[in-house]
């Protein structure tokens, strides 16, 4: 039970990395970006070639597979994104969804439709026997960055001064361009950030999910239950959603096998039913 829910934690973490950009750029910018999944397959790639022709070491990749994913988010979000910011909600999904194929489609001429594995360093391999429960060093490893980073990002968001601009830039950007806050500016770097931290998820789970040109589609659905779930008024209600979902996850695929892949859905619907708007958003 102790090592089941240690895995779900561990899984919790992960979607918590891929999804916050998502929570962010759809709670915080009003922006709905269904191509977030495509940022983090670029870093999962990038860490494949970074790993498999250069020799990089997996540890060296990651800070990489961020800024890959971020550089390619800033430039789309100063090309294409901001032109869709005044959009419906409608035609921001026709134009993400639009983007999601296109990255399908690429990546599949570029690298093939064959699955994508990373090797591991020795030391990450492995699990160890630690007051009665079977720690994968993996899953351990991910557990504390992840858990790093998350509140990392909660402060970044409510104890920094470009937290203070962004809220301030979101709630009217009209009177924060007023006051000299560059708007433009502030949502560039907030979605690179976004795309950065989806990156950078795809390069932690290679290993867990697998990569492949269809990702973007396959977890596309898991991002969006994360945000449903959790709210979009902060970074604290994607991360309690993504552990709660993490662990119904691999709980009902370990206990109820013939059922486990909906167990994350039941799970959204209760929560759904009895928080319409999210586990901490208030009532609009």
């Amino acid at each position: 039970m102790a090592t089941i829910l240690f895995d779900g934690v561990a899984y919790g973490m992960l979607l918590f990395v891929l999804a916050c950009g998502l929570a962010v750029t759809l709670g915080l910018m009003n922006f709905v970006n269904l191509a977030h999944g495509a940022f983090a397959m670029a870093g999962g790639y990038a860490t494949v070639l970074l790993m498999d022709r250069a020799g990089v070491p997996f540890l060296a990749c990651l800070p990489v597979a961020f800024a890959v994913a971020a550089l390619a988010g800033i430039v789309l979000e100063r090309t294409l994104y901001r032109h869709m910011y005044r959009r419906s909600h409608l035609d921001q999904v026709l134009f993400s969804i639009g983007l999601v194929f296109m990255a399908v489609s690429g990546t599949t001429w570029a690298m093939g439709s064959s699955q994508q594995n990373v090797r591991l360093p020795a030391w990450l391999l492995g699990r160890v026997e630690l007051l009665g429960v079977n720690v994968g060093i993996y899953r351990a490893f991910i557990i504390v960055l992840c858990g790093a980073l998350a509140i990392g990002l909660q402060l970044g968001l409510t104890r920094t001064r470009f937290g203070s601009r962004l809220r301030a830039a979101v709630d009217d950007a009209r009177v924060a361009r007023g006051l000299g806050i560059p708007v433009g500016t502030v949502f560039a770097i907030t979605f690179a950030v976004g795309s950065g931290l989806a990156g950078l998820g795809g390069a932690l789970g290679t290993e867990i999910l697998g990569l492949d040109p269809n990702f973007p589609l396959k977890f596309m659905i898991y991002f969006l239950i994360v945000v449903a779930v959790g709210g979009t008024s902060g970074v604290a209600g994607p991360f309690v959603a993504s552990l709660l979902l993490g662990i119904a996850d691999v709980a009902g695929k370990y206990y109820v096998p013939a059922i486990g892949a909906f167990v994350i859905y039941l799970v959204m619907i209760a929560v759904l039913v009895l928080r319409p708007h999210g586990l901490f958003a208030r009532p609009r």
